[in-house]
C-alpha cells in the first residue's frame, strides 16, 4: 500500500471523503527553486486533492487519517496513463503512413500527422473511460488505514549555507 495522510471532509456510510495535500520533495533537495517542479508550484500552488475511500474505521469528519492506495492501481493508472495515449498516437501515425502510401498519395508526411493526431485524440478518450472505469472498482479505492497523529505546525528556518547540517 502507498501510504498519504489527510484529514476527513465528510463521513457517509462506508465511504469518506478525505482531503490530502500533495508532497513535495523541494525543502530537501539542494536546488531549491531551481528546478521545474519548484517552478511550476510557485505559479500553480500546490492543489489540493480530495478523494473518495472506504472508511472501515468509522472516522468522522475532522479526523486525520492515514490513507492507502493499493500498489497494483497506481501501476495500471501509470501505465495507462503514459502508454496508451503514446501508442495511439504512433498506431494512428503507422496506419495513416501505411494508408496513404497504399493509395499512393503523395503527402504522406501530412497524412502520418493527421494519423497521429486522431490516434493520440481516440486514445485519450479510452483514458478517460478506463479512467471512469477504474475508479468505479472497489478493488482500487483508497481505504482508510488508521488514524493519523496531527503534526505540529511546520516551522521554516532560514539558514545561510553555513548554517546548514
Amino acid at each position: 500500500m502507498i501510504e498519504e495522510t489527510g484529514v476527513v471532509l465528510v463521513a457517509q456510510g462506508d465511504l469518506a471523503e478525505v482531503e490530502c495535500r500533495r508532497q513535495s520533495t523541494c525543502s530537501a533537495c539542494g536546488l531549491v527553486g531551481g528546478c521545474g517542479t519548484s517552478l511550476l508550484e510557485r505559479y500553480f500552488g500546490r492543489r489540493q486533492r480530495i478523494l473518495t475511500a472506504h472508511n472501515a474505521l468509522g472516522a468522522r469528519a475532522g479526523d486525520p487519517v492515514v490513507v492507502g492506495i493499493p500498489e497494483a492501481a497506481l501501476l495500471t493508472a501509470a501505465f495507462a496513463a503514459y502508454l496508451a495515449p503514446l501508442l495511439a498516437l504512433l498506431g494512428g501515425a503507422l496506419l495513416a503512413g501505411w494508408l496513404a502510401g497504399a493509395m499512393a498519395v503523395t503527402a504522406t508526411n501530412g497524412a502520418e500527422l493527421l494519423g497521429g493526431v486522431v490516434g493520440l485524440a481516440l486514445g485519450l478518450l479510452w483514458l478517460r473511460q478506463f479512467g471512469r472505469k477504474q475508479g468505479e472498482d472497489p478493488r482500487y479505492r483508497p481505504v482508510i488505514l488508521r488514524r493519523a497523529v496531527p503534526l505540529p505546525a511546520r516551522v521554516e528556518l532560514d539558514l545561510t549555507p553555513a548554517q546548514r547540517p
